[in-house]
């Protein structure tokens, strides 16, 4: 298993009752001495102090059950600060930043060099969603994209194994730990994926306690969705109140996509929907798409006409890092 001192250190200080992401990118770079940290962690840390022993103890601890837990399941792990930890897109606020990550296969696919698409959607789509989603998916490889997406059923899982179909490279970002791979039926998926050049990667070493704490952990992966890709492309979803919509009461519609292309939104990360107007106008499937399309007129649209020149226009968009909203032209204005 590969991993630095530096991403031992950045478990152990976050370790520590009251820190969190924010207070680590705040005060760690990289690579600081015990010293250090320890003197950083006691300005902050309330109640009793630590020390460099005390730390040193905790950080051989997590070393020796990290080894032993995950050494048939995982790689390696990097922190904030490491050479192989990947840059995130976009424009975020510290609490949000990613700072640790577990991984199995390729960690540089992740690089902010390499051209990432994330590609999700809902969990039940139509057998003609899953064949548009498919061309969009495969067209994105044949322009070199690696695809990103967070292995779940419906989308997710499409966006994947197309991307194997196209002898592509794809990255899962998971919402639990790799010796727990979830959903449990796409464990199969999942080491495919490794097994062809891909990535499996989580913020996460250890296993769920409650519902809760897994809801919690969908919507941070699907943060991550958003953060390390160069644009996000929802193939279709349900809105939140698409239940209402269409008078479908007691029956849960919504999907995490929404939460996904909420994030990229807010991190100023480009994005696309699937979309036909004459076909999708009457199909609560395409309640999300639809909404986004009306609300932000820098939302790219991919319909069957136009999806391969759209691909290539999305490819060749030069990334580029704003402190501001951009503001795209609409393909359709």
């Amino acid at each position: 298993m590969k991993y630095t001192d530096n991403s031992l250190n950045i478990l152990t200080a976050k370790s520590y009752k009251g820190i969190g992401n924010a207070w680590i990118v705040k005060k760690l770079k990289g690579n600081e001495s015990l010293e250090t940290i320890v003197t950083l962690l006691n300005k902050t840390i309330k109640g009793e102090q630590t020390d460099v022993e005390e730390f040193e103890r905790l950080k051989r601890n997590f070393e020796n059950t990290l080894v032993a837990k995950f050494e048939n399941y995982c790689d390696g792990f990097v922190a904030l600060g490491d050479k192989k930890f990947p840059k995130h897109r976009g424009v975020v606020k510290e609490s949000e930043k990613p700072i640790f990550l577990f991984y199995k296969g390729d960690i540089d696919l992740l690089s902010i060099e390499n051209k990432n698409i994330s590609v999700i959607g809902l969990l039940n789509p139509e057998s003609d969603i899953e064949e548009r989603e498919r061309k969009i998916v495969a067209q994105f490889v044949r322009n070199g994209a690696t695809i990103v997406s967070g292995l779940a059923f419906g989308c997710d899982s499409i966006s994947h194994q197309q991307a194997l179909d196209s002898n592509g490279k794809t990255v899962a970002i998971l919402p639990s730990p790799l010796n727990n791979i979830l959903p449990a039926r796409n464990k199969g998926l999942a080491f495919q994926i490794v097994e062809e050049g891909g990535l499996l990667v989580t913020e996460y070493g250890n296993d769920f306690k409650s519902q809760m704490e897994l809801s919690s952990r969908y919507k941070e992966r699907d943060r991550l969705q958003a953060l390390f890709c160069d644009t996000i492309v929802l193939a279709a979803s349900y809105a939140q109140n698409s239940a209402e919509r269409w008078k479908m009461f007691g029956q849960k519609l919504d999907s995490g996509a929404r939460l996904a292309m909420g994030y990229a939104k807010d991190y100023n990360i480009p994005r696309a929907v699937m979309y036909d107007q004459i076909i999708d106008e009457s199909n609560p499937m395409f309640d999300l798409n639809r909404d986004l399309i009306k609300e932000q007129k820098d939302v790219t649209i991919l319909t069957k006409e136009n999806y391969i020149e759209t691909v290539e226009k999305i490819m060749n968009k030069k990334p580029t890092v704003k402190t501001t909203i951009p503001v795209q032209k609409n393909l359709f204005d």
